[in-house]
């Protein structure tokens, strides 16, 4: 995903650095649901003072990748959250006057090498709380498909994760993909809970919040029905997954208003 924000910056004419593990300049390939194919070029990091931070680390390593580059920020520099999962920023100190941005994406893109799939380009939200965009997204808005400003962010990251909490812990569990979830027995009845506990959180939040995550996750799971989750990729490569951010982060919140959640948090028990 990080790569497909990134050609999409540089087609808006904006240049970009890439902090990496490696320090190392980066080149990729993007293939695109209408056949196209194109190359981009990342040019490493010249430790300059930063501007515009796009972070697309896994959550759990946000805080890692950047607390070193608080020293680097420009006063008014914009932080841009595209990652799964809420929470990722907790405990870390921003200055007062820096902005942080967050995404909300349906895109889907995935990685093999240097190769970068992009399988769906759908609606993308970006917002902060705040009623007034950043200039530079006018810029942006033409080489970003769908991409759209939102006064309630909050709301729109919910939705989200309500979704992500249903389908992909269970896609890691049960090893499988997001349509063998509607097997129309056990693996759907443990959507059916996972969906109720998060809507009885969520209308607590929200007191017109209409109770349909199921039946969002379910049509979810049947236009990706052959798509790998990233929770079930992690699993597979033996990385960490993000599920502290995603039903964690549920099971946290509910545990502040003394709401149980037992469903996600067996989930969270059998995921480690």
């Amino acid at each position: 995903m990080g790569s497909l924000a990134a050609a999409r910056l540089l087609a808006a004419g904006f240049s970009l650095r890439l902090i990496s593990r490696d320090h190392q300049p980066a080149q990729r390939q993007l293939h695109w649901p209408d056949g196209r194919t194109s190359s981009i070029h990342l040019a490493a990091d010249d430790n300059d003072t930063i501007r515009h931070l796009v972070v697309a680390v896994k959550a759990g390593e946000t805080i890692a990748a950047i607390q070193p580059l608080l020293s680097r920020m420009h006063p008014q520099a914009d932080i841009v959250r595209l990652q799964n999962g809420m929470g990722s920023l907790d405990g870390l100190t921003l200055p007062g006057t820096v902005r942080c941005l967050h995404l909300v994406s349906t895109d889907g893109a995935w990685r093999d090498a240097e190769q970068i799939q992009v399988v769906a380009e759908n609606r993308t939200l970006i917002g902060d709380g705040s009623p007034r965009p950043p200039p530079w997204l006018t810029d942006l808005q033409p080489h970003w498909p769908g991409l759209s400003w939102t006064a309630d962010i909050e709301r729109a990251q919910w939705q989200k994760l309500a979704v992500n909490a249903v389908i992909n812990p269970l896609t890691a569990l049960y090893r499988c993909r997001n349509g063998e979830l509607l097997d129309a027995g056990e693996r759907e009845q443990r959507m059916q809970l996972l969906a109720q506990e998060a809507d009885a959180l969520l209308a607590r939040l929200y007191p017109d919040w209409p109770a349909d995550t199921l039946a969002r996750s379910c049509e979810v799971a049947r236009q990706t029905a052959a798509n790998t989750s990233s929770m079930l990729a992690d699993v597979l490569a033996g990385r960490p997954t993000e599920v502290q951010f995603i039903n964690g982060y549920l099971l946290r919140r509910a545990g502040q208003l003394g709401l149980a959640l037992p469903a996600h948090q067996a989930l969270l028990t059998e995921l480690g």
